[in-house]
């Protein structure tokens, strides 16, 4: 009965994650009900992705340190620079302006790899970025807020590299003992679409988290959401075209990941960061630019699929 649940959700992914937006704007008291479990759900997407790929496979990355390199340049510094260059002569909201940069300018989000397996990327070089990234980005936000905005970010880089290093260890702890003590390798293959269905339930629930919050202001200020939603999906749509076009070279799935990653940004670090200094449009487009992160997938897999 579970394992034939796990293989709908997985055969209805793109379609169940594009919903989960909507159930958390729709039921504001179940996003907040869900609110805290919102760091544990990064765990345990990341350990899902773990389980999923060959590991194998991540580590031939160690034999690819150019792509690797090339991969962090971009995401981190090149990015937020061409978004920063594309935004100056738009006139936007000064907080709308900041809050792109910013998007830009942070890591790929922790749950990359589970995105990448259910669109059919390559989630071995999503969770190798994804752990690159993280670990450089302390020295390379401030940098790039300073420099594009003028704005100072007071990062405890200890204390924030600490946070990280411990939701990355655990997940991959985790997921070497499964591998080595719990079940073999034979039984993660013929379970591969069950494995996916795990995805589809975390990535639902932090989607429905998500959102707490953000339904009241909409009602408060339609016309300024509006804008937000506007502007989240169309900074995702146009970093993906250009990470992709960017790499394409290395391969069409390679490229596509990392067009994937440039537009699905760690938003929650942002946060984390600013903690009760942000503005409150800061925080909106944060939460809004999660909609496009779920709901372009919809549209995108055919593509993907196409084109790989």
């Amino acid at each position: 009965m579970i394992a034939a649940f796990l293989e709908w959700l997985a055969r209805h992914a793109t379609k169940l994650l594009a919903g989960a937006v909507f159930l958390g704007l729709a039921v504001p008291p179940l996003a907040e009900l869900l609110r805290p479990g919102l760091t544990a759900f990064v765990v345990v997407n990341l350990v899902v992705a773990l389980l999923r790929i060959d590991l194998a496979e991540v580590r031939s990355y160690l034999n690819r340190p150019g792509l690797i390199a090339a991969n962090t340049v971009f995401l981190l510094l090149i990015c937020p620079v061409a978004v920063s260059l594309v935004m100056q002569p738009l006139g936007l909201p000064a907080g709308l302006h900041a809050a792109v940069v910013l998007m830009a300018a942070a890591p790929p989000i922790m749950s990359a790899a589970a995105f990448a397996l259910l669109l059919g990327l390559d989630a071995a070089l999503a969770v190798f970025v994804v752990v690159i990234t993280h670990a450089v980005v302390p020295f390379t936000l401030p940098v790039m807020a300073l420099w594009l905005l003028g704005m100072e970010l007071d990062i405890g880089i200890g204390e924030l590299m600490l946070r990280l290093g411990l939701v990355i260890g655990i997940a991959f702890a985790i997921a070497f003992v499964i591998r080595r003590w719990l079940v073999s390798a034979a039984f993660l293959a013929r379970n591969a679409r069950r494995i996916d269905g795990l995805a589809v339930v975390g990535l639902v629930y932090f989607a429905t988290a998500i959102m707490a919050g953000v339904t009241e202001f909409a009602i408060a200020r339609p016309g300024y959401v509006l804008l937000t939603v506007t502007l989240a999906f169309a900074a995702n749509a146009a970093l993906q075209l250009f990470g992709a076009l960017a790499f394409w070279k290395a391969g069409r799935r390679p490229a596509l990941t990392v067009g994937l990653m440039a537009g699905n940004c760690n938003m929650g670090i942002l946060l984390a960061t600013l903690v009760d200094t942000a503005p409150m449009d800061l925080v909106i487009y944060f939460a809004i630019a999660q909609l496009p992160m779920y709901m372009l997938p919809l549209f995108a897999l055919p593509i993907y699929r196409r084109v790989v």
